[in-house]
């Protein structure tokens, strides 16, 4: 067992917990399928959710688990509420159920890879509870930005955060 700073605070990771870490570069097959290596495949389970990633233009990858968490606290919003209304329909109804084939690839649905601008390249980064799939011209062209330099701004509202 471990500590892990979340949002809320400091969090109780267990061990077995999932917990996806680090950067891969992949290609997707002429039919649009996305191999997931093995070490990842487990994490996921059997059985995982795959939608729209929210503020850039990139896709997010969700086990049940964790999947099961975000639609539970979504389930507490009123359907008069305009806001959250669409914020469902974009998460919730950019996003389909995925099942890896026997060599562990899955299909990316096309509708996915136009929202995201992937074509064949793609990296796949670690974000504690789910995998971001970026288009690699992307994540390249934000990585230069994003991953070379973290300002005063961004250390201050990280500290006031508690990290």
């Amino acid at each position: 067992m471990w500590l892990v700073r979340v949002d809320s605070g400091l969090k109780m990771m267990q061990s077995g917990e999932i917990m996806f870490l680090g950067e891969n570069h992949h290609s997707l097959d002429a039919k649009g399928r996305l191999i997931v290596p093995a070490k990842l495949r487990e994490k996921l389970g059997p059985i995982f959710v795959i939608t729209k990633g929210l503020g850039d233009k990139f896709i997010c990858i969700y086990p049940l688990s964790a999947w099961s968490d975000i639609t539970e606290k979504l389930k507490g919003i009123p359907s008069a509420d305009k806001d959250g209304m669409r914020f469902q329909r974009f998460l919730i109804g950019g996003a389909h159920e995925c099942e890896p084939d026997g060599q562990g690839r899955f299909l990316i649905p096309q509708i996915l890879r136009d929202y995201a601008g992937i074509v064949k390249e793609v990296v796949s980064v670690g974000m504690n509870d789910r995998i971001e799939i970026w288009a690699k011209e992307e994540w390249n062209a934000r990585g230069d930005e994003d991953l070379t330099h973290v300002d005063d701004e961004l250390l201050e509202k990280m500290s006031e955060r508690g990290i």
